[in-house]
């Protein structure tokens, strides 16, 4: 569930010097050369898929920091999603929230993409295996489509928009597409109520930015060159965000001088302003498989937003912070609920991929 917008701006660069930054560019990677290696990772799915290639469609999916928090395991009539703690977040997601979120959006990619190639089947939660979501094969006739054809195209776009109102036909279309049971969706499209989530996320952002904690492990999962993103093929990579790329040595330095509290909330703001609307996604109850299940919805409507020609970016910071939770519950009348994810919505520019582990690294034998 990336939401990050990390400002290394451009000053950062010029204060390199000429010099310097001739020194520092090679040493980066190209932008070409990381185009052409996130490439084959959205290319169009097998026909007829091996699980490998459903798997890969399965790694599209949204997850929180890009921390991709998950492993695979194919039998022959059904594909184990796996949480790996070792990628979690103590720190911004304490209690592995967001990662079984992950876990459901990488279930509905699944889904989609197994159902297109006439593999349908159904998810369900598995508490007996460290919280295993389980994807059982059926045999039938292949489903494609709107939102699976948007698999490969979806990105959380963490940019500005052009301020365009989605009209009322295509805001039905994604509240049915993210009808899933159990998962309540709140949809924002009139400007007091976002002018006020728009104060919660930069209280929130004020709050993490405070914590040293959190800067740190923010840290830890920035990426701020093409290099360095094909290095470890995940994190937050700083040109998807529309940053410009910084040498290794520079980029930790550039985000201490310039991301500041105030300097994000006023990027915020703007990001918040320029979009059409804000859809809020919450649970049954507060458990590992009613967050797979919002996963599920949240997948859903980013897939159908993708497919509408829209953009999305994930903006969590009051449900991030504990303390924030019940004014945005009271916010979308549904007091006394925990708020699950964030996600602003509208239309917008398209921005370099976020990387991806390669399928042979998250499978299991």
């Amino acid at each position: 569930m990336n939401r990050r917008h990390v400002l290394i701006g451009a000053g950062a660069t010029v204060a390199l010097g000429g010099g310097a930054t001739l020194l520092t560019l090679s040493g980066m990677g190209s932008p070409a050369d990381y185009a052409a290696d996130i490439a084959p990772l959205r290319k169009p799915l097998a026909d007829p898929a091996p699980f490998r290639d459903l798997i890969r469609y399965a790694t599209l999916a949204s997850n929180g920091h890009n921390t991709q928090p998950w492993r695979f395991r194919a039998r022959e009539r059904r594909v184990d999603i796996l949480p790996d703690f070792t990628r979690r977040t103590p720190v911004v997601d304490p209690d592995d929230h967001h990662l079984f979120v992950s876990l459901g959006c990488a279930a509905e990619n699944l889904s989609l993409a197994s159902a297109a190639r006439g593999r349908p089947g159904r998810v369900r939660f598995d508490p007996s295996a460290a919280g295993a979501v389980v994807f059982d094969f059926e045999h039938g006739p292949e489903r494609p489509s709107a939102l699976f054809d948007a698999i490969p195209k979806r990105q959380s776009t963490r940019a500005e928009y052009d301020g365009r109102a989605v009209g009322n036909a295509d805001l039905d279309r994604l509240a049915k597409a993210a009808a899933v049971p159990g998962v309540d969706l709140v949809l924002l499209t009139d400007r007091p109520r976002i002018a006020h989530l728009r104060d919660l996320v930069e209280a929130g952002n004020t709050a993490q930015m405070g914590d040293a904690a959190f800067v740190r492990e923010l840290k830890a999962w920035l990426r701020f060159n093409p290099r360095q993103a094909l290095r470890t093929d995940d994190g937050l990579y700083s040109v998807a965000s529309g940053n410009p790329a910084l040498p290794d040595w520079v980029g930790p330095t550039a985000f201490d001088w310039l991301s500041t509290a105030a300097s994000q909330n006023g990027a915020y703001s703007r990001q918040i302003r320029s979009s059409a609307g804000i859809a809020i996604f919450v649970g049954a109850r507060e458990s590992p498989a009613d967050w797979v299940t919002v996963g599920r919805a949240c997948q859903r409507f980013a897939l159908q937003a993708t497919a509408l020609g829209l953009k999305h970016a994930f903006i969590n910071q009051p449900v991030e912070v504990a303390s924030l939770r019940p004014d945005l519950a009271a916010l979308i009348g549904l007091p006394g609920r925990r708020p699950d994810i964030v996600m602003r919505f509208g239309y917008g520019p398209t921005l370099p991929w976020s990387p991806r582990r390669p399928v042979a690294e998250v499978i299991e034998a």
